[in-house]
C-alpha cells in the first residue's frame, strides 16, 4: 500500500484517451469541456486522419492543453490502441478515461473539476468506473450545429446503452485485455457502476446524415469490412433499421428521438457562453 501511494504521488489525477479519424471539428469542444471537468492530459490516437487535426492540436496546445498525439495507422484496432494507451498513461496518470470525442460526461453536480473530484474520492479497491451512455439522435437537425454537439443535439433514446470506463492503469490485468468499453482488472480489484442519477455520458451517436455517414462507415469497419456487406446485421455498431444501404432515410432527422433532454445544453449556454457575443469557448478562434 505504501509503495502504491508513493508511485502515484507525482502522477496526474485524471487523463483521457481516445481514437479519432477526421474528428478535428469535434476535438476542441470535447477537450475544452472535459478540461473544465478536471481532465489534465489527453492521449489522441490518430487513425489516419486527413483533416485539420494538426491545426486543432496546435491551437489547443497554444491555449495550454496537454495533448499527446499518437499516430496509430492500423484500422480495426481500437482495442490494441487502448491497450497501448494504458501502458503509456500508466507512468503519468492515476486514472484514464477511455471514451470518444462525441461522448460528454454529465454529472448531477455540474461544477468545475466535478469529474476529477469523483474519481479522487473513490476507495483504493476500485480500479474501474463504468458510466452508462445515453444515445442522442439528429434531433430534427438538417445541418451540423455550428455551436457544437453538446448544444445542438437534444433528443435521445430513453434507455442507456453500453458504458464507457475510467480505469486505474496500474491495476489492469497484465494481459491488458479490453473490449473498448472496459478492461480486465487485477485480481482483488473491482469496478463501480455509476448510478444514472449521479453521472451519465451524453453520446452524440446519431448525428446529421453528412457526419453520421462518414463516422458510421469507419465504426462498422471494426467488425464489418464494409457497411454495405450483408454481415453482422444485428450488431449494435450498425444503426438500427439502416440496413446495408448508404442512403439517407427520408426520416433520418426524426429518428432515435424518444426524450428531449436539454440539461447539458442549458447548462453550457448559461455558464460557458460569452455574455457579449454568445459564443462558446470552442467557437472562439485563438487568432
Amino acid at each position: 500500500q505504501i509503495n502504491r501511494v508513493n508511485m502515484n504521488k507525482n502522477k496526474l489525477e485524471l487523463c483521457a484517451c481516445t481514437m479519432v479519424w477526421n474528428q478535428a471539428r469535434a476535438m476542441k469542444e470535447w477537450v475544452i469541456y472535459h478540461a473544465w471537468l478536471g481532465v489534465e492530459k489527453w492521449y489522441i490516437y490518430d487513425n489516419n486522419s486527413d483533416d485539420e487535426i494538426d491545426d486543432v492540436v496546435r491551437e489547443l496546445e497554444v491555449k495550454g492543453y496537454n495533448i499527446n498525439r499518437v499516430v496509430w495507422p492500423w484500422i480495426k484496432s481500437q482495442e490494441a490502441g487502448f491497450s497501448h494507451c494504458s501502458l503509456r498513461a500508466k507512468e503519468e496518470c492515476k486514472w484514464v478515461g477511455f471514451f470518444d470525442v462525441d461522448e460528454f460526461f454529465y454529472l448531477r453536480e455540474m461544477k468545475q473539476n466535478a469529474l476529477i473530484s469523483t474519481v479522487g474520492n473513490l476507495s483504493n479497491s476500485i480500479a474501474e468506473i463504468r458510466t452508462g451512455c445515453l444515445n442522442f439522435g439528429p434531433s430534427e437537425l438538417r445541418t451540423h450545429p455550428r455551436n457544437g454537439v453538446s448544444v445542438g443535439y437534444t433528443c435521445r433514446l430513453r434507455t442507456p446503452e453500453r458504458h464507457k470506463s475510467i480505469v486505474r492503469p496500474d491495476l489492469l490485468h497484465a494481459s491488458l485485455l479490453n473490449v473498448v468499453h472496459h478492461f480486465e482488472l487485477k485480481e482483488g480489484f473491482g469496478s463501480l457502476n455509476m448510478p444514472q442519477s449521479v453521472a451519465v455520458i451524453n453520446h452524440y451517436k446519431y448525428q446529421v446524415w453528412e457526419i453520421f455517414k462518414a463516422k458510421f462507415f469507419r465504426r462498422v469497419a471494426t467488425y464489418v469490412v464494409d457497411w454495405k456487406e450483408d454481415a453482422n446485421i444485428g450488431s449494435k455498431d450498425r444503426a438500427p433499421g439502416l440496413g446495408t444501404e448508404a442512403i439517407e432515410p427520408s426520416d433520418w432527422r426524426l429518428r432515435f428521438c424518444e426524450v428531449w433532454d436539454t440539461r447539458l445544453k442549458d447548462f453550457l449556454l448559461s455558464n460557458f457562453a460569452d455574455q457579449e457575443t454568445g459564443l462558446l469557448p470552442w467557437e472562439r478562434s485563438s487568432k
